[in-house]
């Protein structure tokens, strides 16, 4: 069975952000390369869901709903609803995850 990936409002802007922060410090090139490596790396969820490890920082509140899997140094973090995976969280794992992920995550 395929699983349909789609990507929240969330994941979207977290990418679009990406993308800016690369094109202004690096060169646009290099932004399209890692984007899309991204969006490769969400969209391969689509064969093996259940592939990911749930994060530690949920898991320390009893949240077992979400998983990740990564594109160093990015965590794209989503949650599996019937037949869609969506991705919620796209994120450079250097930042302070256990803030943006109770914040982002914890509120729903």
């Amino acid at each position: 069975m395929s699983f349909a990936v789609k990507f929240t409002l969330g994941a979207r802007k977290d990418l679009r952000g990406i993308h800016e922060y690369i094109a202004r410090n690096d060169s646009p090139a290099r932004a399209d390369a890692v984007a899309r490596k991204i969006i490769e790396e969400a969209l391969s969820l689509a064969a093996l869901p259940t592939r990911g490890a749930h994060p530690a920082e949920l898991l320390a509140v009893g949240r077992r709903d979400y998983r990740q899997i990564f594109f160093k140094p990015y965590r794209i973090l989503y949650t599996l609803r019937g037949s869609a995976i969506y991705i919620a969280v796209i994120a450079d794992g250097r930042r302070d995850m256990q803030s943006l992920l109770l914040r982002r995550l914890t509120s729903e």
